[in-house]
């Protein structure tokens, strides 16, 4: 038997719950040892009072039902979608959620297969593949130090094993994975309770969706180290043949964006035109004091004249956005002077402080 420690804290409070008191509720039980009451007998001669069956309770219920002591009161445990883009069925019984697509050059099914490979690379936990969307783990033990101080001895007191199938829509933008309990173990050659099983299995699958938040943000984070080193600024043309930086980002998300770039740079934005994505800003020359270039927190300066200028977004498709500097006559800048203040606006405008 594999001997791996479980670092799953949810697997070892279940550990612990399995053996303690937690799961009764405190008081006394006599309710479960009171006989039924017998029908209220009339004298005779006096009118029988009126009944209402409106609260009563027929004994003819499940007797084979947990009573007293033996009930538990744990309150069930929850799936708990944190993943971007992932949705639970509220009448679901068994453990399983739904991914929809977040990262349209990953294919959905094969980055949660990579997400559960990673939980049990983490686990230290061997995996086996039945069939390209049915995975099963090793075994998961959850182990107990036992014996005196000088002589302590690690035991496995529980050991189980998962399988985790993955049901990903026609269209593949949807993927359901389902975690279930294939295989149970104990010391005390135990089985487990059908609440402990639906536990452990919903405990699995929140660190399978934890995993794959985890590798979502991984992700982008990468892209970002991506971005952070491309050229991502150019000079070329709008739509209308006028010079203009050519920004590799989508229009909306630039235009969100252009904001940070004025702040940072000594415009100050006086009107705006978001239907037709226009900035119209006034620019005065910020002024590098001595200690900001002592202190190293000088910002580059773009070499234009204190004026007021409009700032045109058009989207170029495939992702990219022409950015316009028109003057206050409404002329755009000719390409000298973009070309001289490029130095400065291409790291500006790629926001590589940002992303």
């Amino acid at each position: 038997m594999n001997r791996q420690l479980i670092a799953m804290s949810v697997l070892l409070s279940l550990a612990a719950c399995s053996t303690g008191g937690h799961k009764q509720a405190g008081g006394s039980f006599d309710y479960a040892e009171a006989d039924e009451s017998q029908p209220l007998i009339i004298p005779e001669g006096l009118k029988t009072p009126k009944y209402s069956e409106e609260f009563y309770v027929s004994n003819q219920i499940n007797q084979e039902g947990p009573v007293g002591k033996s009930v538990d009161i744990r309150a069930p445990s929850l799936t708990l979608p944190v993943a971007t883009s992932s949705r639970v069925e509220p009448k679901a019984q068994q453990a399983t959620i739904w991914f929809d697509q977040v990262l349209d050059d990953k294919n959905l099914t094969d980055f949660i297969k990579n997400a559960i490979a990673k939980q049990l690379e983490k686990d230290n936990v061997q995996e086996q593949a039945l069939s390209s969307n049915v995975i099963e783990s090793g075994w998961y033990d959850i182990e107990q130090i036992s014996g005196p101080w000088l002589f302590e001895s690690i035991e496995v007191v529980e050991s189980m094993r998962y399988k985790y199938e993955l049901a990903p829509k026609p269209h593949g933008r949807s993927v359901a994975l389902t975690v279930s309990l294939v295989d149970y173990k104990s010391d005390a050659n135990q089985k487990m309770d059908p609440i402990d099983k639906q536990r452990a299995e919903v405990a699995m699958l929140n660190e399978i969706v934890a995993q794959v938040d985890y590798q979502y943000r991984v992700y982008k984070r990468d892209q970002r180290l991506l971005r952070s080193s491309q050229q991502l600024v150019s000079l070329g043309a709008n739509p209308e043949g006028e010079a203009s930086y050519i920004v590799e980002m989508e229009a909306d998300s630039l235009w969100l964006n252009m904001p940070i770039f004025f702040e940072d740079y000594g415009f100050s934005v006086t009107d705006l035109n978001e239907t037709k994505q226009i900035y119209y800003v006034d620019f005065v020359k910020p002024d590098n004091s001595f200690w900001q270039t002592l202190w190293g927190d000088d910002v580059p300066v773009i070499e234009v004249e204190d004026a007021s200028y409009q700032f045109v977004l058009k989207d170029l498709g495939d992702e990219s956005t022409s950015v316009t500097i028109y003057n206050s006559q409404g002329e755009p800048l000719p390409v000298e002077t973009l070309e001289r203040i490029y130095p400065v606006m291409e790291p500006a405008l790629s926001f590589r402080n940002v992303f």
